[in-house]
């Protein structure tokens, strides 16, 4: 007969939203899923107010416990969602119920482009009108009324998240692009990758100074071409507001590239 402990190890326990480094890590649409051994006890990170989307029994192996003895359960109630706003220690966190049927609806490609990377897809997220709408209303519900005129979108899938952003707040929409790709005449700026350099380009004129921009991308890792993006606008005289990104990837620290200039996040 299969022992209680046995049948507990099989058990998953589904975290969101905790960039926390572990063993194993295993991705079902977007959230990290995470196996947990019998002798396992679970703690939730409370300044991070952390919280969880559905109930979970982890075994806590209690001292001098038989090995025919029943071991004790320890089970955390459903929390409210949460995103990651700001990852500084001190900053609020978002909590809207929305922001669980965003996250749940994302993809995560392992080994794309190239084997080791998960690939983010919010190629699904557009494929549910709810969850799409859900993501531009909380963004649009943080920068109105917030004299924004200029909403810069980084090329590609910041065409997609950012003119329904401008056309909601009264704002223009500003195409960055990638070098060559825009007709008229260009200011650009380069930035570093991994290996070599790439450019950002934007019209002559699309802008004017003592305007105020709000960036936006599907996702920041590195932060290297947001970084790109709010130095072409500052050498033309544009106040960078905040940039505002679907999903960060912590791990990789764009956020420390960007300097003072304020990130918001909606799944991290």
């Amino acid at each position: 007969m299969e022992s209680i402990a046995h049948k507990i190890a099989l058990k998953f326990t589904r975290v969101n939203f905790v960039p926390e480094k572990v063993t194993n890590r295993y991705y079902n649409r977007g959230n990290l899923v995470q196996i947990k051994s019998p002798t396992t006890t679970l703690t939730t990170p409370s300044s991070r107010n952390t919280r969880l989307f559905s109930p979970i029994s982890v075994s806590k192996g209690a001292a001098g416990a038989g090995a025919g003895e029943e071991p004790e359960l320890k089970t955390i109630p459903i929390g409210d969602p949460v995103s990651s706003v700001d990852m500084a220690p001190h900053d609020p966190i978002l909590k809207d119920e929305r922001i669980a049927g965003i996250a749940s609806a994302i993809r995560v490609i392992p080994d794309f482009p190239k084997p080791g990377i998960m690939f983010q897809d919010i190629t699904t997220l557009l494929l549910d009108p709810k969850a799409f709408k859900d993501t531009i209303d909380l963004f649009v519900e943080r920068y109105k009324d917030k004299n924004i005129s200029v909403v810069a979108g980084i090329e590609a899938r910041g065409f997609i998240f950012g003119p329904p952003i401008a056309l909601a707040i009264g704002a223009k929409f500003v195409p960055m692009r990638k070098p060559k790709k825009l007709p008229g005449e260009v200011i650009s700026e380069e930035y570093s990758l991994e290996y070599g350099t790439d450019k950002m380009e934007m019209h002559v004129g699309a802008v004017q100074a003592g305007e105020c921009a709000l960036v936006v991308d599907d996702l920041i890792a590195t932060g290297g071409t947001l970084t790109a993006a709010i130095r072409l606008l500052e050498r033309v005289g544009v106040e960078v507001f905040e940039c505002a990104c679907v999903i960060e990837l912590p791990e990789l620290k764009g956020r420390e590239r960007l300097g003072d200039k304020p990130l918001f996040v909606l799944v991290s």
